[in-house]
């Protein structure tokens, strides 16, 4: 049986040695929603132990219901994907939305939802069927 020792056992241990391209996938993954991808602007921020990872988007700010998605829901499936490759390569990564160039960031919840996700609406009942009651007056 041939084996080569110079070839890692696992395949994704070279891959933790080096960081991805995390400004070019957050452009893959967000210019496709954009009216003008040329207002997208990206920047990246890694910690002194390159354990952790910032990445700062803003865009313009009509955008922004493209961007989300209904429910949020592109803004997870983006989330998802940036931190699925920060994992590979050992790495914690966060993702700050800014609507234009002189925003600040949208806060959001810990998991992933807007900062209105745990509100009660304030929607009405529906009327009933039923006739209001009558009430004998004496």
């Amino acid at each position: 049986m041939f084996l080569n020792k110079s070839v890692p056992e696992t395949p994704s241990a070279s891959f933790q040695n080096a960081s991805p391209d995390y400004i070019g996938l957050v452009r893959f993954l967000i210019e496709p929603f954009l009216e003008s991808p040329t207002s997208l602007k990206v920047d990246c921020e890694k910690s002194n132990a390159k354990e952790r990872v910032w990445i700062r988007v803003a865009f313009d700010g009509s955008d922004k219901g493209r961007v989300f998605g209904r429910g949020g829901r592109n803004i997870q499936a983006i989330r998802a994907v940036i931190q699925a490759a920060g994992q590979a390569a050992g790495q914690f990564v966060h993702l700050d939305i800014y609507e234009g160039p002189n925003e600040s960031p949208r806060r959001e919840s810990p998991s992933g939802g807007s900062k209105f996700a745990g509100r009660k609406s304030s929607s009405r009942r529906p009327p009933t069927s039923k006739p209001a009651p009558k009430f004998r007056s004496e």
